[in-house]
């Protein structure tokens, strides 16, 4: 497994070995073991799947109650995957990374605790799955506004997003419940 920096030093971008040959591939999406040796030690309680169409922007969500780790990946499709840092004490509070996550290039993004995540799917059909390290608390479940100017998000253009009312009706950064 190698690590690809990001511009948030907890977020990392995760680049499995993959075996390939005539009949297709193996990788190892998760090894404690390896994840331990690369400082993270979190344990996945849950793991999701979502599948969107072209379009769907899905985020940016968290969880105050019960915070969640998240580790992204997809493997049907191409996504433009994004977390931003919502720790108020943090020095790089409202900042965000993006990374295209797809069945091809078969990165994995690691969201600590205490960031927001969404994405936006850009091919017609993209499956995502990512392992949480708590469970859900929808009485917990918070979102920040998409397009907050605050945050400055450079989403890719793929058309005006499809958004659930929940999205849609996100807050504001300087609104927004946050962490400490």
């Amino acid at each position: 497994m190698q690590v690809q920096k990001t511009n948030l030093d907890e977020v990392k971008l995760l680049a499995p070995r993959v075996f390939a040959d005539s009949r297709g591939f193996f990788l190892e999406s998760y090894n404690q073991r390896t994840f331990g040796e690369l400082g993270i030690h979190e344990t996945f309680v849950q793991d999701n799947h979502s599948r969107s169409e072209r379009g769907v922007l899905r985020g940016l969500h968290y969880q105050l109650v019960q915070p969640q780790g998240k580790l992204v990946r997809a493997v049907r499709g191409e996504i433009f995957d994004v977390a931003v840092d919502l720790r108020r004490s943090s020095s790089t509070f409202g900042r965000w990374t993006g990374h295209l996550l797809s069945e091809d290039n078969k990165l994995m993004l690691w969201i600590p605790a205490g960031f927001g995540h969404g994405f936006l799917v850009l091919s017609s059909v993209a499956e995502v799955l990512y392992k949480a390290t708590d469970f859900y608390a929808p009485q917990g479940e918070r979102s920040v506004l998409w397009n907050d100017p605050e945050i400055g998000i450079e989403w890719p253009d793929a058309g005006t997003p499809t958004l659930s009312p929940k999205d849609a009706a996100g807050k504001r950064l300087l609104e927004a419940d946050v962490f400490g």
